[in-house]
C-alpha cells in the first residue's frame, strides 16, 4: 500500500512537480480537493516558511480530525530582488494589491527597478513537512514542522520575455541563461527551480 502525500495545494500543477521528483512508486499524491479540503487558509504569517507552517498545520489538524494517517507538504514562495530589501517577498502573488493579477505585477516591478543597476534576485521556496501518525494509544498525532529550503538565483530583465511561464517568469533571467523563465521548457526549468531544489532537499532527507 502506497504512503499517502497531501500537497496542501488546490493546484494540479504542483502536485506533477511533487510526483515527478518523489516518484510515486511508494507514495500517492493528493491535492486539498481531492481529499475534501474546502476551509480557507489565513496566511498571515511573516515570511514564506511560517506561511508554509501554517498551510501544513492547519491540513494536518484537519486529516487528524477524521483518523486520516498521512504525510502532508505545503510550500510558499516568491521572488525576492535584493535592491529592493526583498521585495516583492511574501507579497509576490499580491505585489500590486490584487492577487493574482501577473501582468499588475510584473508593471509594479519594472517601475522600482527603473534606473536600479543592481536587478539580481532569486526565486525562493519553503516547504513545511508534518506528518499525521497513529500512536501505540490509538490517538492522532501530528508532528512538529520540518522546513526544506530552495532556491534559483538570477536577475531581472528590463522587460518581460516569454510566456511559457507565470508570475514573474517572463522577467527572470536564472544564472548561467540569456532566457528567462517564461522561455524555457517547464522539465528545464524544473531543474533549477527554487520548488524542485526544495523538494530534492526533501527527497534527500527521505534518503530516496
Amino acid at each position: 500500500m502506497k504512503h499517502l502525500f497531501v500537497i496542501a495545494t488546490g493546484s494540479a500543477g504542483k502536485i506533477r512537480d511533487f510526483a515527478h521528483i518523489l516518484g510515486t512508486d511508494h507514495y500517492e499524491f493528493k491535492t486539498l480537493k481531492d481529499i475534501g479540503f474546502d476551509e480557507d487558509i489565513v496566511e498571515d504569517g511573516n515570511s514564506f516558511a511560517e506561511n508554509a507552517i501554517i498551510k501544513s498545520n492547519t491540513t494536518a489538524q484537519w486529516l487528524a480530525k477524521r483518523n486520516i494517517e498521512a504525510t502532508v507538504l505545503a510550500d510558499d514562495s516568491g521572488l525576492e530582488v535584493f535592491a529592493l530589501n526583498g521585495e516583492p517577498g511574501i507579497y509576490s502573488a499580491r505585489y500590486c494589491g490584487k492577487h493574482g493579477d501577473d501582468e499588475a505585477n510584473n508593471v509594479k516591478l519594472m517601475q522600482k527597478l527603473e534606473g536600479v543597476e543592481d536587478r539580481k534576485a532569486r526565486y525562493f521556496c519553503a516547504l513545511s513537512y508534518q506528518t499525521v501518525t497513529k500512536n501505540e494509544q490509538g490517538e492522532f498525532v501530528i508532528s512538529k514542522p520540518i522546513i526544506f529550503e530552495g532556491e534559483c538565483r538570477g536577475e531581472i530583465n528590463h522587460a518581460p520575455v516569454g510566456d511559457m511561464g507565470f508570475g514573474y517568469d517572463p522577467l527572470f533571467v536564472p544564472d548561467g541563461e540569456t532566457r528567462t523563465f517564461a522561455q524555457m521548457e517547464l522539465e528545464e526549468k524544473k531543474v533549477i527551480s527554487h520548488r524542485g531544489n526544495a523538494i530534492r532537499a526533501l527527497k534527500k532527507a527521505l534518503g530516496k
